[in-house]
This record gives structure tokens, sequence and C-alpha cells, in this order.
């Protein structure tokens, strides 16, 4: 169950798996958010993620809250409420201001409530086929070619995130290392940063793949690569997370096992292809 209803595209807090398919014209986009395995399961999970249609395109997202901490889950689910709420307002705005609005107005928030914690955030907007990401924390987003090529990969905000940008360590060692868990800029934290990435033209065949670290601290990009090429976009999604869940559950001598809350959104302008 999560904290808004499904139709509203927003998913957050949740106790249980649950998955959203939404279709238009500007294409087809899953989200699914779990809980851990490893949490009680009264317990809801920390992660939330949302596909908010606009006038011109749509506009995706994923928070995982901060674990360890007070008020995660609280931090998460404020993301993506005041990103919808923001957009509602957006004709005035535009979905760019919007989006940096939703950044600053839940950071302030969680600064100004000992109720809420913080939360990493990555938002794509999608505008007649030109992406733009904007990020903060270790949330990443991977664009996957027709035939597997890496095309765009955001940057984790953490120490490991950045030597893996710098090209010091490959992606397999990166998924080993012992320092994968720190993360260096949260939202709520009051010293946030925003990267917000150059403007990037999808092709047809073209997936984009978003996730908190559920899903990047269990799966390598070239994996991720040749699992989200396979079939329908709704079929891809449903093999992504099971390889998760059994990475997660099943932990097997040099593969990557790290238990933790999962949130991802995939999404094609052409879902069929």
């Amino acid at each position: 169950m999560s904290d808004r209803p499904a139709n509203d595209g927003l998913l957050s807090r949740v106790k249980t798996p649950a998955t959203i398919e939404l279709e238009g014209p500007f294409g087809v986009a899953v989200a699914h958010v779990e809980p851990s395995p490893e949490r009680d399961p009264e317990a809801e999970g920390q992660d939330a993620a949302a596909m908010i249609p606009t006038p011109s395109g749509l506009v995706l997202a994923v928070a995982d809250g901060v674990g360890g901490v007070r008020g995660g889950a609280q931090a998460s689910g404020l993301a993506v409420r005041t990103l919808h709420e923001s957009l509602i307002a957006a004709s005035e705005l535009g979905a760019r201001e919007a989006i940096m609005d939703t950044f600053d107005q839940t950071d302030a928030t969680a600064q100004a409530s000992p109720s809420i914690g913080s939360t990493t955030l990555l938002v794509v907007e999608v505008n007649e086929g030109v992406l733009r990401t904007y990020n903060t924390g270790d949330s990443e987003a991977v664009l996957v070619g027709g035939r597997g090529k890496i095309k765009l990969r955001t940057v984790a905000h953490s120490p490991v995130g950045y030597q893996v940008a710098a090209g010091i360590l490959d992606d397999v060692s990166a998924l080993h290392h012992e320092l994968r868990h720190y993360i260096t800029n949260v939202v709520g934290s009051g010293e946030m940063r925003i990267d917000v990435g150059p403007r990037v033209t999808m092709a047809a065949r073209d997936t984009l793949v978003m996730g908190s670290d559920g899903l990047f601290d269990n799966v390598s990009v070239e994996e991720l690569a040749a699992v989200v090429n396979q079939g329908p976009l709704l079929t891809a999604t449903e093999s992504l997370i099971e390889l998760v869940r059994r990475r997660m559950e099943m932990p097997a001598i040099d593969e990557p096992s790290k238990p933790d809350d999962l949130s991802l959104v995939l999404y094609r302008q052409q879902g069929r292809l």
C-alpha cells in the first residue's frame, strides 16, 4: 500500500511490492517500489517513485530515503509529492522550474521538521523525445541503446561513484567496494547540490532505466543493459526485478548481494519494441 493512490503515478512508503504501468502519447513507463527482504513485514520501505505526465511529455522520479536515521520514508515521500504538486502548478513555471523548485522545497521542509530525514532525488524530464536529468544523491539513471550501448549514465554522489565516473574503478569492482554505502550529497541536508545533465535525444529503441542503490548495488550496468533489451517494457522490468530479488535473497560467490529497498523506473518512447 502506498501513501497516495496509484492513479496519481506515485509510489511511496510501500509495505509490499507495487508496480504501475503508464502509457500515453509520450510512450510507456513502468515504476516499481518494494521494501527490503530484510524488513519486518509491517515496516514500510524508504524508497519512492513517480511518473507524472505533463502537457508536452513526462516527468519521472526515484527517491531513496536515507537509512539509519529518522524520517527517511517521510523524506522520499515528501519529494515525490512535492514534485507532483509543483508540476500541477507548472503552467506558470514550466517543468524545469517546477523540478528545480521541488529540490529546494523538499530540502527546506525537511530541515524545518524534526520528523523528516533526508533523501536522494533523481528526476528525468522527457519532452518530445528529449530527456534531461536532475540529480542529488546516489540514485542513478542509465540510457541503454537498442544494441546494449550505454549512451548516458549519471554520476552517483558517493566516493565510489566519483571513482567510477573518473575511470579509476570499473563497474564490477565498484559493486564490491567496502565504501559502496557512503553517500556525499542528499536533499534535506541544507547543503545539497543538484547536477543538471545535458539534453539527450532518445532513439526509438532506447530504454531509460532509473533506480535507487537497491538496483545498482545488485546488478552491474552491463547486466542491466542485457536484461532491459529483452521484450516489451513491462516484461523487461519484471525480469530486472526478478534478478535483483535473487541477488538480494540468495547470495552467490562473486555476485553482488546487498538487501535493500528497491525502486526503479523504466521508460521507452515505443514500449512494445
